[in-house]
């Protein structure tokens, strides 16, 4: 067998095995659901993106909402930041996760272009904030302080 055919062989093989992987995770790359905006993207306050105003917070505190999926590989990586944000600041901030996949009705509303996406409600429901990809706790905490929240102090 020449080494022509052989190469061919093996970047078919590299496709097909491309292919099988991309399908497992759900038709997707690793952190990209598929976007319901025109080609080109659209910004986050623009025609197609307004600031989300989601339901206000029953108990009255700010909200981080996480939109993101079990197998998204940063998703995963900010599992950990999201739980210590819970625990941390109980009572003061209220942290949830929205899997995407599961409750795509509910990850709509919030008009997402990649995964995971973190969305900084305040009491309100308004919109503060958003920011797309792994967000380390240092920063997101930094984020909050910027807009007024102080969660140290109680």
């Amino acid at each position: 067998m020449s080494t022509g055919i052989k190469v061919v062989i093996v970047g078919g093989l590299l496709v097909a095995i491309g292919t099988v992987v991309i399908l497992k995770n759900g038709g997707t790359s690793t952190c990209c659901p598929p976007t319901t905006h025109p080609p080109g993207g659209a910004g986050l306050h623009d025609e197609y993106d307004e600031p989300v105003q989601a339901a206000p917070s029953r108990s009255g505190l700010p909200r981080l909402v996480e939109l993101g999926s079990t197998t998204c590989i940063p998703c995963q990586m900010m599992k950990p930041i999201l739980e210590e944000l819970t625990i941390e600041y109980d009572g003061r901030l209220v942290v949830e996760f929205v899997d995407v996949h599961r409750e795509p009705k509910k990850a709509e509303r919030f008009n997402i272009h990649v995964i995971p996406t973190q969305v900084f409600l305040d009491a309100d429901g308004k919109e503060l904030f958003r920011h797309e990809g792994f967000f380390p706790k240092e920063d997101i905490l930094a984020k909050w302080a910027e807009l007024g929240f102080d969660f140290a102090q109680r």
